[in-house]
């Protein structure tokens, strides 16, 4: 069994009068891999800070293995004082070859002025420092934010191949569910274990909200909404999810059949459909910067209702994208006509709307009362809507934290008219409450989205197209996520084998929908995944008591053998769904 390379031991921290947290208590093995979930505000990152030793607890002890090496990545790690990234990433006393071979895999310039590196630079600077230094405990907080997808899929293999233990904070999915193998929940200054990973977690949460739920109802009292961290109910929100993912297949398809030939394109264009209407149509557009290419010769409709993920290295000019499109550059070639009736709305990653001004001020300029999607609406009302508590409406909207600030955005933003909605990296810096908020948002708007993003299972919940930026001019496009996208570019890699004659005239031909059996199969596999979800979440609420081991060892064992089946059985479900919608998807186009 492995040992314990760090403990907490009731420890408690306060908070102005209170306590933020009070008797937590945590073991941390060398072989741990957990996931740290929580709302924005819960104290992920002050626990982070707890456990290496920055902060000091009020009450309770910390220990540690001897010798025992700590790294942590910080969201906003401060490089004052450092000329050079490499002046940074130097400063952990990890040595220069181990610095430079890292900086080279993530394709990093040490060389950079710390002052003028992007948030990406920065990031990635910390990643090198952080991982040079080859540490026995490894606690990452948002390593994701600002990194494109091919830096976090690097990051995602190394932290595979380490034997260090690892603690996470992350809104990234993708991220979580590749990696971790624990989930610990903070929430209201409480600390719960689960030994699921991160793809366990709804239904173990699920499990935990029902169980409150249960003891509420038994001492006939009513948990307070804005106190309860699952509020708008997991069980309800994978419901809500399923809704959603037809919507959203039913979009994709509909955004297909307007591309497939000049025919369909043509009728789609000239009838009365409101969702074929176009906002903005470019044609053989191109721009570049000197002698580097932006983009090359393309063509791209955007249709009312689409939802379109703009993805890309750092630095291949999504930005660029957006600001031709809307107008706000002209292309060095090809044309841009836009509707006479678009209206879009920008949601600034940099937030210079919240500068010296209150959250009141934020959403409807100190009043008390705005207008969303035509209804009139108390400003209290509507922050509760975006999970806010109607006291900080008078507070000043820069001491919010980083996730609240998001939120603050797009809680103004979505409330202004438009037909039109861009957003980019807006799952930056908030919790998995707040990103199922901005799907559900999404999901409800009558407009157009503009979406850049690095968030891959993000894109595959909420986008109809994918538009994809190699950085050196060119760009590919393909209706559905990402998932879509990546597995079209695997096959388009693919070596091509040759056929012969006879291996051509004897090919079947190519069906135009599914047969019986797998439309049937792929009608009834939810109902199974949500069954199989029910059993695991029940199972995981059984082993999840401390003293199970101790009092039936038999019945510990036997739950364990179940749930390993139970986990099998849902993976292989969920496997079988996502290759028969995607079979679907590739037949009806």
């Amino acid at each position: 069994m492995p040992e314990p390379i760090l403990t907490l031991d009731n420890i408690g921290l306060k908070a102005g009068t209170g306590w933020l947290f009070s008797g937590l208590s945590l073991t941390i093995d060398a072989r741990d891999r957990l996931a740290l979930i929580g709302r924005n505000g819960a104290g992920k990152s002050t626990l982070l800070k707890i456990i290496d030793g920055s902060i000091e607890a009020d009450a309770g002890r910390r220990a540690t293995a001897r010798a025992l090496r700590i790294g942590r990545l910080e969201q906003d790690p401060p490089m004052t004082g450092c000329a050079t990234l490499a002046d940074y990433a130097g400063a952990g006393g990890a040595a220069d070859h181990k610095l430079a071979a890292l900086a080279d895999q993530l394709g990093l310039d040490l060389a950079r002025p710390a002052a003028t590196a992007s948030g990406g630079e920065r990031r990635r600077a910390a990643l090198v420092r952080v991982l040079a230094e080859a540490p026995d405990l490894l606690l990452l907080d948002e390593p994701t934010n600002h990194l494109d997808i091919a830096a976090i899929e690097w990051l995602e293999a190394w932290l595979d191949r380490s034997r260090c233990a690892l603690v996470v904070i992350s809104h990234d999915r993708t991220f979580l569910t590749r990696l971790t193998r624990n989930c610990l929940w903070l929430d209201r200054g409480a600390l719960r274990r689960a030994e699921v990973g991160f793809g366990g977690f709804d239904a173990w949460a699920e499990a935990v909200a029902a169980e409150e739920e249960r003891t509420a109802q038994r001492l006939d009292t009513k948990l307070r909404a804005e106190e309860h961290w699952l509020q708008r109910g997991v069980t309800a929100r994978r419901k809500r999810n399923m809704g959603r993912l037809a919507k959203l297949m039913d979009l994709r398809e509909t955004r297909r059949s307007l591309d497939r030939g000049p025919t369909s394109a043509r009728i789609a264009t000239e009838s009365n459909d409101p969702g074929s209407k176009i906002l903005i149509d470019a044609k053989n557009i191109s721009l570049a910067f000197g002698n580097r290419a932006i983009v090359q010769d393309l063509s791209l409709r955007v249709r009312k209702g689409d939802r379109i993920g703009i993805i890309g290295p750092n630095g291949a000019g999504k930005s660029t994208l957006i600001k031709l499109l809307l107008g706000q550059l002209a292309p060095g070639s090809g044309t841009i006509t836009r509707s006479a009736n678009l209206a879009a709305t920008i949601i600034d990653q940099h937030r210079q709307r919240l500068q010296g001004r209150t959250v009141r001020e934020v959403l409807a300029d100190g009043g008390e009362w705005l207008e969303v999607n035509g209804v009139k609406k108390h400003v209290a009302g509507h922050l509760k809507d975006y999970l806010f508590d109607a006291g900080v409406l008078d507070a000043a909207a820069e001491t919010l934290s980083g996730g609240e600030q998001s939120r603050l955005l797009l809680a103004r933003e979505f409330a202004t008219p438009s037909n039109l909605m861009v957003l980019d990296e807006p799952t930056n810096d908030l919790d998995m409450e707040t990103l199922d908020l901005i799907e559900e948002v999404i999901g409800d708007y009558d407009g157009t989205v503009l979406l850049v993003s690095h968030d891959r299972a993000f894109l595959d919940r909420v986008v109809t197209m994918i538009v994809a930026l190699d950085g050196n001019g060119a760009a590919s496009i393909s209706v559905g996520g990402w998932s879509d996208w990546a597995a079209r570019q695997s096959v388009a890699a693919a070596p091509l084998r040759p056929k012969s004659a006879a291996a051509v005239a004897a090919a079947p031909k190519k069906a135009s929908k599914l047969s019986y059996k797998d439309a049937r199969e792929l009608a009834e596999l939810p109902a199974r995944i949500e069954a199989l979800n029910r059993d695991i979440a029940s199972g995981e609420a059984a082993l999840a008591d401390p003293d199970l081991y101790a009092r039936n060892p038999a019945r510990f064992a036997s739950l364990t053998a179940r749930l390993d089946a139970l986990r099998a059985s849902l993976e292989a479900a969920e496997l079988r769904w996502l290759e028969l919608a995607e079979m679907e998807e590739q037949l009806a186009g």
